[in-house]
């Protein structure tokens, strides 16, 4: 079988992810997996094991994390004379005829947009489906068993299995979604299938200087986040978040081979200080060096701290994420600004030169006060890590990361229109260009704040980009054409969507109510629709919510019961 990963192998082998599937295959005797990437412009598409085309394989299975890489499947599939439509793919399982599975976060999201191409989404994690499911496929294979029996049995019998050819999509006079017609002997919805917990934390199989993170061992502390921020995917779509215990985390540590002694921690943010410290605390003794992508400003200690001096870090990255107090309100981020002036002064004062702050804009209520409140908090991060600069002799960076909001489903703001401060009523639809000439603009003003004061750098995307992102987020099987287009075609993707009588707007920019039906919640995560609207009005009254406590809440619905 083939694992293919929609991006270059500097990406794909960074992805812990991917990585555990790889493994988890291979563990498997029936099966042989060979991987494949997103080759350089010009190089044929190719196995890493053997040099073999992606056509010899009859199963293909596809991780995929993020909307972007849906055209660079498309591309792989047409590179390789792949028959990307899945109706069309011929009705046995055979060579002529790969079976394409999928998998990965977008499984978990919206798979909609690409589920005219994939004959089966595995909606969960990799460690308890595919148990059930490789027997099944293995057998099929080997029997030649019909696509469609195939497929009809999968989805029929083994959680978190979802044939999107048995689910067809309706919709209203309008035009807009309006939910599935399915067989009767079908769930109508797929639930997802997760772990409660794991014995040795997930980890590092293979480590390569190739890899964006080479010789970087990493080591998960659970899956999921119990904090709740509004606009985070992840915080809902892997509920109840799952913190692994100390021990399995420290197995999965020691998995690392000898000579390896930088290590990254996923989910740092979701950890309480008790387990931090202890974790610090062994990688210290083991002479290890400490990487991490954020870290939560308010869960800074001691041991934590000189485990990172120790680590010689150059930089380290927080994410105040809204501008203001009262933005980090209506996001449910709950970080004061006094705690990120103390966490920039802490690891300053612990010897990293280098300050990364991770900023969002377009959130819902966000005003231009929001933003000037963020260049205050800027200015007051540059006076208090000024003085220990000066006193080493070295004075701090800081960099300034700006990145425009685009609205997930299964989260509170799935229900916001994107490059909007204000809500929009059901049905009305705004304006993208306005949208994104307003998000330019309040780029502009932090350009124009940054650019007085010195060792402060500003970069930013691009809200074009984003616009499709959220697009591509909140679509259904109507974009799978678009992205065919692109991929074989090289069309931008307005050209792309103006040619199939698509607009932004009507996935994107538009006011979504209590009772809108959305493509993607053919997925079930047991999260009430109830509760992801009231904590979006409460957004906008700027009222928090309390963090995930698994004992004795059933406010979402994932508990419920247990």
């Amino acid at each position: 079988m083939a694992l293919l990963y929609p991006n270059t192998y500097q990406a794909g082998m960074s992805s812990l992810g991917f990585q555990l599937v790889y493994s988890l295959l291979n563990e498997d005797e029936a099966v042989v997996c060979e991987r494949f990437f997103l080759p350089p412009a010009g190089e044929p598409l190719r196995s890493i094991e053997s040099a073999r085309t992606l056509s010899h394989f009859p199963l293909i299975f596809i991780s995929i994390s993020f909307e972007h890489d849906y055209q660079h499947l498309l591309m792989m599939l047409l590179a390789a004379g792949v028959e990307p439509w899945a109706e069309r793919r011929a009705s046995g399982v055979d060579a002529d005829s790969p079976l394409v599975v999928c998998g990965g976060v977008v499984a978990f999201m919206n798979p909609e947009p690409i589920a005219p191409f994939i004959d089966l989404f595995i909606v969960g994690e990799a460690e308890p489906v595919l148990p059930m499911v490789m027997p099944l496929l293995s057998s099929a294979i080997a029997e030649n068993t019909p696509r469609r029996q195939l497929l009809h049995a999968l989805n029929r019998d083994i959680p978190g299995c979802y044939a999107p050819s048995f689910y067809t999509p309706r919709f209203d006079g309008q035009g807009n979604f309006a939910g599935y017609d399915s067989q009767p002997d079908l769930p109508p919805r797929i639930s997802k299938v997760t772990m409660a917990t794991c014995a040795t934390a997930g980890h590092s199989q293979l480590l390569t200087p190739e890899a964006e993170f080479s010789e970087l061992f990493l080591t998960e502390l659970g899956r999921g986040c119990s904090r709740g921020c509004r606009f985070c995917t992840a915080g809902f779509i892997y509920r109840p978040p799952r913190l692994w215990d100390i021990d399995a985390v420290l197995r999965g540590l020691a998995a690392r081979r000898a000579g390896i002694k930088r290590v990254g921690l996923l989910g740092m943010e979701m950890a309480d200080t008790e387990g931090l410290d202890r974790i610090a605390e062994h990688l210290g003794r083991d002479g290890c060096a400490l990487s991490f992508s954020s870290l939560r400003a308010d869960r800074i200690t001691p041991p934590l701290l000189d485990l990172l001096s120790a680590s010689e870090l150059k930089s380290v990255a927080i994410a105040p994420d809204g501008g203001s107090e009262r933005l980090r309100r209506v996001i449910n981020k709950n970080l004061r600004e006094e705690d990120i002036l103390k966490a920039a002064e802490r690891l300053t004062a612990a010897g990293l030169y280098k300050l990364k702050l991770y900023l969002m804009i377009g959130l819902p209520t966000e005003t231009d006060d929001d933003l000037q409140e963020f260049l205050g908090l800027v200015a007051g991060i540059k006076r208090r890590i000024d003085s220990i600069g000066r006193a080493r002799g070295r004075l701090c960076e800081i960099r300034v990361s700006v990145n425009c909001f685009a609205p997930k489903p299964w989260t509170p703001f799935q229900f916001h229109p994107f490059g909007m401060s204000d809500r929009l009523s059901p049905g009305e639809v705004g304006d993208a260009r306005q949208a994104v000439a307003g998000l330019k603009r309040k780029q502009g003003l932090l350009r124009a704040g940054i650019a007085p004061m010195a060792n402060i750098h500003l970069s930013h995307d691009k809200p074009e980009q984003v616009l499709f992102q959220a697009v591509l987020a909140r679509g259904d099987r109507r974009l799978a054409p678009v992205l065919l287009d692109m991929a074989a075609d090289g069309r931008p993707w307005k050209q792309a969507m103006t040619g199939r009588r698509l607009t932004p707007e009507q996935f994107a920019v538009r006011g979504h109510g209590a009772d809108t039906a959305f493509p993607w919640e053919i997925i079930d995560h047991g999260i009430g629709r109830d509760y992801l609207w009231q904590e979006y009005t409460r957004a906008f009254a700027e009222k928090t919510s309390a963090p995930c406590d698994t004992r004795v809440c059933r406010r979402c619905g994932v508990c419920r019961g247990a």
